[in-house]
């Protein structure tokens, strides 16, 4: 990649997630954010950048090592230095910081939509320009820094408006990895700003100890609200690990439709098939056809692991079921008619488990088979659930293996 010419201007909002190359040409990781250094009365410094490496590793990429900003990627010279990235006392997070700040621009309150850096002399970024908005306005204005006055102070009402748009295209994973590497007072500022089901699924992708104190900080009637849109194991999870007192209130704030499978996982342990399974794989009658299984199968919202099988059972078709009859996997809908109803083509060769099954046994379990998912049945040979392997994965990974350690 040919180098760039200095004072080419890089709004800093563009560049969250943008690929990080290294010299040979081989992806290593994305920006996650921008560090600089605010001094009073001097343009804010670009030290360097965030990167995020696989798994969930945040390393610091000195401004100095990079070679090259194009659109969709970052080039370096040198080693990255693979120590985890801590910030700072004297340093600031752009993207996690800075953006929804209130300023004063001509003695008027603006808050920070966007700021760019810029190349002043080799190897030298700073911050040169701010884009800032009238509250409940999005009609950006640039102007100098020099014009602004605030972007050094600690503001208790911080909004999350440009941080939350900055991030919108990341996937719920990777916004949490985001959120989990800002301090507390942000944290706290952007979930709050999350619509309820982006939040779901972003405390689905946290450690435990965020996922904790996230909840704690909303409102009881929120909390339920965010429960609610999350899966009931995920769920259940994050109130097996709350104190009772506080689980049992939350129950009880949910609608009774959605606290009823969260209440029905929380009597399996959490390491056994039914403390780890999802209550809402795909259920079709026999007498469905192919077409209706694959209009099922595509939904967009649903997970790639419970997509790639329908479970066959008698009426009622929600967990828990009717009389488990079988399987069916999506190949085999492939390969058949549209208007092939789902009894003639279910897999009879595989037993489902029990609720009871160990995680040891349910690993086997699917490994022996190369299966992504299995049918949970009851005693009375209803489907309750089914538990997949990214479920499995989640109680397999060491504790703490959200945080990248």
């Amino acid at each position: 990649m040919p180098g760039y010419a200095a004072n080419v201007r890089i709004f800093v909002a563009r560049l969250a997630g943008t690929a990080v190359f290294d010299p040979a040409g081989d992806q290593i990781g994305r920006i996650r954010d921008i560090v600089a250094g605010v001094r009073p009365g001097q343009p804010p410094r670009v030290h360097g950048m965030v990167v995020e490496i696989q798994p969930r590793r945040r390393v610091f990429l000195p401004i100095t090592r990079v070679r090259g900003i194009e659109a969709g990627a970052v080039v370096f010279t040198g080693r990255l230095n693979m120590r985890r990235f801590e910030q700072r006392a004297t340093e600031t997070l752009v993207l996690g910081q800075m953006l929804d700040l209130t300023v004063e621009v001509d003695g008027e309150a603006m808050i920070v939509y966007d700021l760019a850096i810029e190349e002043v002399r080799p190897a030298i970024w700073q911050i040169t320009k701010v884009a800032v908005v009238k509250k409940r306005r999005r009609d950006p204005r640039i102007v100098d820094w020099r014009e602004v006055s605030g972007l050094d102070t600690l503001q208790q009402d911080q909004g999350a408006a440009g941080l939350i748009a900055a991030f919108e295209s990341m996937r719920a994973a990777d916004l949490a990895s985001a959120l989990h590497a800002l301090p507390d007072k942000r944290k706290i500022e952007v979930a709050a700003a999350l619509d309820d089901v982006r939040l779901a699924d972003v405390l689905e992708e946290l450690p435990l100890s965020d996922q904790m104190g996230i909840l704690g900080t909303l409102a009881p009637e929120r909390a339920a609200d965010v429960l609610e849109e999350m899966g009931p194991d995920d769920a259940a999870d994050l109130l097996q690990d709350l104190p009772d007192e506080q689980s049992a209130r939350l129950l009880a704030l949910m609608e009774p439709r959605e606290a009823a499978p969260v209440k029905r996982l929380l009597t399996y342990d959490e390491k056994t098939a039914g403390g780890m399974m999802t209550t809402e794989p795909v259920i079709l009658p026999p007498s469905a056809t192919i077409a209706e299984a694959l209009a099922q199968i595509r939904q967009k919202d649903l997970p790639p692991a419970v997509a790639a099988q329908v479970y066959v059972t008698r009426a009622p078709n929600e967990t828990p079921t009717g009389t488990y009859l079988g399987v069916t996997h999506f190949q085999r809908l492939l390969r058949d008619p549209p208007s092939t109803l789902l009894g003639a083509v279910i897999d009879a060769s595989l037993d489902p488990i029990r609720p009871d099954l160990p995680l040891p046994e349910v690993t086997a379990y699917l490994a022996t088979y190369n299966l992504v998912a299995a049918p949970v049945v009851d005693e009375l040979g209803q489907l309750v659930g089914a538990v997949t392997v990214d479920d499995v994965l989640d109680h397999l990974l060491p504790e703490g293996w959200r945080d990248g350690g």
